[in-house]
């Protein structure tokens, strides 16, 4: 399945710690960096205003997984809660439930195995290019 997503890592002051963006390679068309960049943009602005809705719901369960919790046209925006606070969110055009559970379940796994590093800040950014490519590794199996 051939979908288009973006999944950024929040942490509990509201900075963005990892960012990253899956699907099919863009497509070729003349002035591309600045298209992609603006929509870059777009997706922030989307996942920021759908932080607001994570912390209601956040409270009002105990699930980690928040399933979708807010749509901007066609995009859906699911989250996962981690129990320090910190705040998975994936833009996603194609609805795959099982799947972004599984993503999320496996990255928060990996995001675990990165804070018990004893160099790395709980809401610093994530810069790892390890962590990276095991992300978007499941990004590809689950997404």
């Amino acid at each position: 399945m051939s979908s288009n997503s973006y999944f950024v890592i929040v942490g509990t002051r509201d900075n963005p710690l990892y960012e990253a963006e899956f699907g099919p390679a863009s497509r070729g068309d003349g002035g591309g960096h600045q298209k992609k960049d603006e929509h870059k943009h777009l997706n922030q602005f989307i996942v920021h205003a759908a932080l607001d809705v994570v912390d209601d719901l956040m409270w009002g369960t105990n699930a980690m997984y928040l399933k979708v919790v807010d749509k901007f046209n066609e995009w859906f925006i699911s989250a996962y809660v981690t129990a320090s606070g910190t705040r998975f969110m994936l833009l996603h055009d194609a609805p795959n439930q099982d799947g972004i559970r599984n993503f999320f379940q496996d990255t928060h796994e990996l995001y675990i195995k990165t804070l018990l590093n004893p160099f790395t800040e709980t809401n610093a950014t994530l810069t790892s290019p390890t962590l990276d490519t095991k992300i978007r590794a499941l990004a590809r199996k689950w997404l």
